[in-house]
């Protein structure tokens, strides 16, 4: 790796403006800078702000505030010489793979047979020949996904840019194409020379990166950094390797706890929607052999083939209703998560109805509300007014589904979709 810096980012700032008025701050205070020979992983939940960072260097969107400037060069728009790979292949399924990798050309004005001679060779380079008169449909999912690598690599980029480009794939095809990958960035063989992957997958960013860049959520900021210091090829079974994936683990749990202690206090607490049923299924797991209360976030996500996207709001909602804890890279059952894995429907449902009360305060709040009122009853609208005066009108929608459906599962109050109104089955 050369000291040559590609992309330089600094204190970028990226807002939308809310329908109601006001502003979602996406993005705030990122620092970001690639050197060529680079892979640089960024890790963190959904909707901290990674794919619209990557729409930013990409040129594709704008900052309100901060610089970002490629090879000494502003970005003010898409910029030659900084290519993107998505999730969801976006290919035109009326063309061939060849024409489909010709597109990134036509655009430079190159001569058509140049144009021909290098989307050959990316085809060629990709693992694709004998496929250049495929139309997608006749592909796989991993076909399909390497001539959006192809269609990437054809303009011979300096800045390759892959937002999640495995997610989409089975595991197994995920794997080879990572391998592929890999074997062709070390033997010099790509014609790019830094890289920024946006993952979910924290085993996926110690295999890839160099570094990893963890972020944080509202808004999205750049809150840690893990250099991999493991030469390639790397082997998952290797201490240093599983040493890396836990202290990622330890340190985004440590950011969860964190960050639960900023989202609010009382009725303004942020909830993500996780379902009684996938709170269950955690705590049955981790309750059963080998684990017997407490399991390794990286063992547990590994047994139960869950991302961290997916398993850390899960673990969060244990940590609400004092089922469980995270700390430490580690997930361990409370006395009465312990309780709640033992117990028969009726009595699980007990104990979450008592955790709702004692933990959820918005939860609490429409059950007293409930109570106090002759009819029962109470609109939807009274509640979704007083949370959006703490909250953004999404979050304020994802809190209350998080309390409709636990609650509904503790059999804490009803609510009707119809009519809008929440109230009380059988009122004392």
């Amino acid at each position: 790796m050369t000291d040559e810096l590609l992309l330089d980012v600094h204190d970028v700032r990226r807002s939308f403006a809310k329908p109601g008025g006001g502003e979602l701050l996406v993005l705030d205070g990122v620092e970001l800078a690639l050197k060529q020979g680079e892979i640089i992983g960024l890790l963190g939940r959904s909707g901290s702000g990674k794919s619209t960072f990557l729409r930013l260097i990409a040129g594709l969107a704008q900052p309100q505030g901060g610089t970002l400037s490629y090879m000494g060069t502003p970005i003010v728009g898409p910029a030659n010489g900084i290519a993107m790979v998505f999730q969801s292949f976006a290919l035109f399924p009326w063309l061939t793979v060849l024409e489909n990798v010709q597109l990134g050309l036509e655009a430079l004005n190159l001569p058509p047979a140049e144009i021909r001679t290098r989307a050959l060779a990316a085809i060629d380079l990709i693992g694709l020949d004998g496929y250049e008169n495929a139309y997608p449909r006749e592909l796989s999912g991993g076909m399909r996904q390497r001539v959006g690598f192809a269609r990437a690599m054809v303009v011979h980029p300096n800045i390759l840019l892959m937002d999640e480009p495995f997610s989409a794939l089975d595991v197994l095809t995920a794997e080879n194409l990572r391998t592929d990958f890999l074997e062709l960035w070390g033997e010099g063989q790509l014609p790019i020379k830094g890289v920024i992957l946006v993952t979910h997958n924290i085993e996926e960013a110690v295999l890839m990166c160099d570094r990893v860049l963890l972020f944080s959520t509202n808004p999205g900021r750049i809150a840690g950094e893990i250099r991999i210091d493991i030469p390639r090829p790397r082997d998952r079974t290797d201490p240093r390797f599983e040493d890396y994936v836990e202290q990622i683990y330890t340190e985004m749990t440590a950011r969860v706890r964190s960050a639960r202690h900023e989202r609010g206090a009382g009725i303004a607490t942020l909830m993500t929607h996780v379902s009684p049923n996938l709170i269950s299924g955690l705590i049955e797991a981790v309750a059963a052999a080998p684990y017997n209360g407490k399991a390794d976030l990286p063992d547990i996500a590994s047994d139960l083939q869950l991302e961290i996207d997916e398993l850390f709001p899960i673990a969060e909602a244990l940590q609400m209703l004092k089922l469980g804890e995270m700390e430490g890279g580690e997930l361990k059952l409370s006395h009465m998560g312990k309780r709640f894995a033992d117990a028969a429907l009726n009595e699980r449902k007990e104990i979450f109805s008592r955790a709702l009360m004692a933990y959820v305060p918005i939860a609490a709040h429409i059950r007293r509300v409930l109570d106090e009122r002759a009819s029962h009853t109470a609109p939807r609208r009274r509640f979704i007014d007083e949370l959006e005066d703490h909250m953004t009108d999404e979050a304020a929608e994802e809190t209350l589904k998080t309390v409709v459906s636990w609650s509904r599962f503790g059999e804490l109050f009803s609510y009707d979709d119809e009519t809008e109104m929440f109230g009380l089955e059988n009122p004392t």
